[in-house]
């Protein structure tokens, strides 16, 4: 299994510095952030299952959020905190075996964390247990020139967490996650559908790799579960570029 030590965060880190990397983290913050706007924000709580260096923890802490992050290594929660400091929690534990009540948060996040569970039933069973109104789960696309280029353990290609996780179909995750966190309301999409070499801001490849698309077409998915009747509503101020 991979290992998350301080190498690991070093890495973790030094990819988003580089152009193609912060434009996939440009492209994966669209889409969280169009999912989550149906979400209440001020006085809600969320928890960050697997957060590792606080990169999406600090998206949501920005988006209004109070935010809990819990990693199994030390060293991505000590990166955490350095990221954010007092604007938010951190506990060390396994997304399988979570150390908080009962729906202790409002919401909670498992974003490229299930395909590197021992148990990703179990890991969900516990998202469900310690979120009250929702769940989010991202995950890497094995139908994806990504997966084609980084996910295989090509000759020419060193050891890497992308290559020892287990990358699932969106069929795959569709079922796994709505069967398991059973909500009566989902949302989903995905980004990044061309090659990895295609993942940069200049004409033509931002034609392609701009929009957020169904899941199932980009390298990178995402499903929002509901547990709760009501219709999710977007904020206006989500809905212009120049709110008043």
């Amino acid at each position: 299994m991979a290992r998350w030590d301080d190498e690991a965060v070093d890495r973790y880190e030094a990819w988003f510095e580089t152009p193609t990397g912060a434009f996939a983290l440009g492209r994966q913050r669209a889409l969280l952030e169009r999912l989550v706007s149906a979400w209440p924000r001020r006085g809600h709580t969320l928890l960050d299952i697997g957060c590792g260096p606080g990169v999406f923890m600090k998206l949501f802490w920005e988006s209004g959020f109070d935010v809990t992050g819990v990693d199994s290594s030390p060293d991505m929660l000590g990166a955490a905190r350095r990221r954010l400091g007092p604007h938010g929690a951190y506990h060390l534990g396994r997304a399988e075996h979570l150390p908080f009540a009962d729906d202790e948060f409002d919401y909670a996040v498992l974003l490229t964390v299930l395909e590197f569970c021992e148990d990703p039933v179990l890991a969900l069973r516990e998202a469900r247990r310690v979120a009250r109104y929702g769940v989010l789960v991202a995950f890497l696309n094995r139908f994806s020139f990504h997966h084609y280029s980084h996910g295989q353990a090509w000759p020419w290609r060193g050891p890497g967490a992308t290559i020892e996780a287990r990358w699932f179909s969106c069929l795959e995750m569709r079922r796994l996650a709505l069967g398991t966190l059973g909500p009566k309301q989902w949302q989903c999409g995905s980004v990044l559908p061309g090659p990895v070499w295609t993942w940069k801001p200049g004409a033509p490849w931002n034609v392609v790799n701009r929009p957020v698309y169904p899941l199932g077409v980009g390298a990178y998915g995402a499903i929002r579960a509901d547990f709760t009747g009501e219709k999710p509503l977007t904020p206006l101020y989500l809905l212009s570029k120049n709110p008043a």
